[in-house]
């Protein structure tokens, strides 16, 4: 397995749940995809949302993408640990914003700009595929290191 399978998986799933930590409280919820290249998975989010704070406060965090074909009837799901930065780089922004100029409107950011629109990427870490066939073998599993 390589990283570039990771990407196309993601970018083919888009939907993840993703784990954040506040305190000793783990926080999991479902997170839309922007997209994800050979340099990471790219997501955005609004500053005042708990989501960002648990970010900043904590940058590791865990993906998991699910695939619910396949896997011996449980589907396949990728794991992802990593870690966090934040993306101020302007194409990305303006790559993201268009993608979500609809929703991002609705909540009052007008453009790529606005301190509101928070671009975090997941840069580095581990990922790995599970299935049913793996499922007691979660350890011997191939670790992909992106």
């Amino acid at each position: 397995m390589s990283f570039e399978e990771c990407v196309k998986f993601a970018n083919e799933v888009g939907t993840c749940f993703l784990a954040t930590a506040e305190g000793d409280q783990p926080r999991v919820r479902p997170l839309q995809l922007c997209f994800a290249d050979n340099t990471g998975f790219y997501f955005q989010t609004e500053a005042v949302k708990s989501l960002a704070k648990q970010l900043k406060s904590n940058p590791k965090v865990e993906l998991v993408f699910w695939q619910p074909q396949g896997g011996g009837g449980l589907g396949v799901h990728m794991r992802v640990s990593g870690e966090v930065r934040f993306v101020n780089d302007p194409s990305i922004r303006e790559r993201i914003f268009k993608q979500r100029a609809e929703l991002l409107k609705g909540v009052g950011i007008e453009s790529a700009e606005d301190p509101e629109m928070v671009v975090f990427q997941v840069f580095k870490g581990q990922a790995f595929f599970w299935t049913l066939e793996n499922n007691t073998k979660e350890s011997e599993i191939q670790r992909i290191t992106f």
